[in-house]
């Protein structure tokens, strides 16, 4: 087994997909690393991967598909730690994924594990189609990813009680595939713009299923359930709770697929597809809760008025985190909302300007670590900068401390800048995050 750390700057979701692509892959000829597997009797946890970097690991077990796994640990992870598996979309990547979500930053402040899986097909979708994929223990990729979990296991001595798998698009797809084939693996699991277990099913070899991707595949509650429960055939086990994400307006994977996922899983879960409750948790969201009116019911779905197939963004990952039952535990405590404050100052001219930026923590716990988020506007490209280091240059910035600066006491502040080039709006950032969460503005 080898293991190579990866460069950890971070990208916006959303209009890069594709440039990532080709933008990552010369990076990924880092030097490699030899990682001994666990010894019989204990883990090899600390030369396992280098902490607190995304690391791909070879040589993980049986993997018929060729798929690469890429993981990250974070420096303060928990014993017994809990692993997310984060499932990237249509022509993205492991390391798409990691840069397009706030997964590992969860993961350095409550201790689990991230595993990146990652295609190495052309059209960089997972399968969800064959009926190798639609069977436990088949092939393709689902064993793939099996295997990089058992790998993960059995190096950190993970808990194998609390797997879990989340994934975008063509990822939310093998999402509901990888809780059919493994119901014994997986504690839950949380799909953004997906599809039934099965629905993308196909005979011909094709990777496309275009009768279910418009939504004009239905069925009863019970078919779609054992459409789910023949992957695994004379399993009587616990099933994996779920949770369901769309936008109203996707335009890839019709909507109709919202509630046929919502028949699948409350069948599966042997609950009503009555609602238990019904509420807003922000404008333009409707969220559903089947079985359950916790944050833990066996059926979560939240659907999002007037959004496309692009749905995930920023916080979304958090209430994934507190449906699978994550954000209770670990290193450090989440901030709660509103317990940071941003101000800006700006010098600008011309052509450029200098932005310094005041970060303070209005909370009541310690902030060990921070990663400030906001979006340039347009036309602004950051050329230099002080006190943190900013990745990337434009769009969707992150900017993360240095070495002398990562922990804020509570009614303390770090003061930072940038420099950056403009065409002609040099208005500061509208708004930020610390961590994923909203700040006040100063």
């Amino acid at each position: 087994m080898s293991a190579t750390p990866h460069p950890t700057s971070r990208r916006p979701l959303r209009s890069l997909l594709l440039a990532l692509v080709a933008a990552l892959l010369p990076l990924l000829a880092a030097t490699a690393l030899t990682a001994p597997a666990a010894a019989a009797g204990g883990p090899a946890r600390e030369s396992a991967v280098p902490a607190a970097a995304l690391t791909e690991v070879t040589n993980f077990g049986t993997n018929p598909s060729n798929l690469r796994m890429y993981l990250y640990v974070p420096e303060s992870v928990t014993p017994k730690p809990a692993v997310v598996v984060a499932v990237h979309w249509c022509t993205g990547s492991g390391p798409d994924m990691y840069n397009g979500t706030e997964y590992d930053t969860l993961a350095d402040r409550y201790g689990f594990i991230v595993l990146y899986p990652s295609v190495t097909r052309s059209s960089k979708c997972f399968d969800v189609s064959s009926p190798q994929a639609l069977r436990r223990g088949g092939g393709s990729d689902p064993v793939g990813i099996k295997s990089m979990i058992d790998w993960v296991t059995r190096t950190y001595d993970a808990d194998t009680g609390r797997v879990f798998a989340t994934g975008i698009s063509s990822g939310a797809m093998m999402t509901n595939v990888l809780l059919g084939d493994y119901p014994d693996v997986f504690a839950a699991g949380a799909a953004f713009s997906g599809v039934p277990f099965g629905c993308f099913a196909t005979a011909d070899g094709s990777e496309w299923n275009s009768a279910c991707s418009g939504g004009t595949i239905t069925r009863t509650p019970k078919e779609w359930g054992d459409l789910a429960r023949g992957a695994y055939p004379g399993y009587t086990g616990p099933r994996p709770r779920m949770q369901i994400w769309h936008g109203t307006q996707d335009d890839v994977l019709r909507y109709p697929n919202f509630g046929e996922q919502i028949k699948q899983w409350t069948n599966v879960q042997g609950v009503s597809q009555s609602p238990t409750t019904t509420d807003t948790p922000q404008s333009g969201w409707t969220r559903t809760r089947y079985g359950g009116a916790g944050d833990r019911a066996p059926v979560e779905a939240v659907s999002l008025q007037g959004v496309g197939h692009d749905l995930y963004a920023q916080g979304m990952a958090s209430r994934v985190l507190t449906f699978f039952g994550l954000d209770g535990a670990g290193p450090a405590p989440q901030p709660q909302p509103g317990a940071c404050k941003v101000t800006t100052s700006l010098n600008a001219w011309s052509t450029g300007l200098t932005a310094s930026v005041t970060l303070a923590n209005t909370g009541t716990t310690t902030v060990n670590g921070w990663k400030l988020g906001f979006t340039l506007p347009a036309g602004q490209t950051v050329t230099g900068g002080w006190g943190a280091t900013y990745t990337p240059s434009s769009g969707s910035v992150t900017a993360t401390n240095v070495s002398y600066n990562g922990t804020i006491a509570p009614g303390a502040s770090v003061s930072i800048g940038y420099q950056a080039g403009h065409g002609g709006n040099s208005a500061a950032p509208a708004a930020f995050t610390l961590n994923g969460t909203a700040c006040a503005a100063g």
